[in-house]
C-alpha cells in the first residue's frame, strides 16, 4: 500500500462495521493521541484518523486502514 498522508479518505473496521474518515496525521514516535498512549516509530508508524460520522479520533496501524478510491 502506498503511504497515507493527511487528508486521505480511508475506511477501517470498527465494532463490527466499516467506519469512514480522514487521515489527520502520521505518528512516528510514542505519544498520546485519541485518549490513549500510542506506541509508534518511523519503522512502525500509526495514523490518527477522524471519523466522518462521529467526529471521534482513533489511531490505527497502516494495515488496518484502506484508502478509498479517488472519484
Amino acid at each position: 500500500m502506498s503511504e497515507l498522508k493527511k487528508g486521505d479518505e480511508v475506511t477501517w473496521q470498527s465494532h463490527g462495521s466499516t467506519a469512514e474518515g480522514k487521515v489527520e496525521k502520521k505518528i512516528t514516535s510514542d505519544t498520546h493521541a485519541a485518549k490513549r498512549t500510542v506506541k509508534a516509530s518511523k519503522d512502525d508508524p500509526q495514523y490518527l484518523v477522524k471519523s466522518d460520522k462521529s467526529g471521534g479520533e482513533a489511531v490505527h496501524k497502516p494495515d488496518a486502514l484502506k484508502k478509498k478510491p479517488t472519484k
